[in-house]
């Protein structure tokens, strides 16, 4: 099932154009569903260990495919991929979530605070300079590190103020958001258990969020 997704996605690539998705509507309207099923049973399966994910609409979770292009050099008319937000509140949750992401070649797991507004960025700088022991011990669990990378963003060229320029929390500092993401291969998606696999791993991550969605619902009183 996942195969033929990716598929579709892969000819959508190679044809990303109002006349070529029309004539293939009746197609995408069959494996949307499929998808939709398929991040029912992930939400199912991280309720089992996150409990605020417990009875969350698999469709609010959702992200259209349409692109939205009034502001875009890039004039094509869909996205290439199929993705969901899994966090209390669905794909417009202020905090931070898992997220899935299908695409040829480029799928992924990944999950934290993306783009964090000022208000809550300069928060979540603080959480991090008075908890860093914390936060180191997390994301240093060999686990951890073996499964998630940090996303590459924009930095900062210097750290901001208040805090010391030469304090061991620099680096984390500097960033302007806290995402981490581990990229699977399309064979991912061949394994019977993969929704399993996709889980653990997020179960992996949930001590991430929880530490950033800490300080979010105390900035926003969620």
């Amino acid at each position: 099932m996942m195969k033929e997704i990716l598929t579709f996605l892969s000819q959508l690539r190679e044809n990303n154009n109002r006349e070529w998705f029309q004539a293939h509507k009746e197609e995408y309207d069959r494996l949307r569903p499929i998808f939709i099923e398929k991040v029912k049973q992930l939400i199912n399966r991280i309720s089992q260990f996150d409990d605020e994910i417990a009875g969350l609409d698999a469709k609010s979770c959702l992200y259209r495919i349409y692109r939205d292009i009034r502001f875009s050099p890039d004039k094509t008319p869909y996205k290439t991929y199929m993705s969901a937000y899994i966090a209390k509140g669905g794909r417009k949750s202020l905090r931070a979530g898992y997220y899935f992401h299908l695409e040829p070649g480029g799928s992924m797991l990944s999950g934290g605070a993306w783009c964090p507004e000022p208000k809550l960025l300069k928060a979540l700088r603080q959480a991090i300079y008075d908890n860093y022991d914390e936060l180191q011990e997390i994301v240093g669990k060999r686990q951890f590190k073996s499964l998630y990378q940090f996303w590459t963003s924009e930095t900062l060229k210097i750290v901001p103020r208040p805090f010391p320029r030469d304090c061991e929390q620099a680096e984390w500092l500097k960033r302007k958001d806290y995402v981490v993401v581990s990229h699977k291969d399309d064979s991912f998606f061949d394994a019977p258990d993969w929704i399993e696999k996709a889980a653990h791993e997020f179960q992996i991550m949930k001590p991430f969020n929880d530490f950033f969605n800490y300080t979010i619902d105390e900035v926003y009183d969620l």
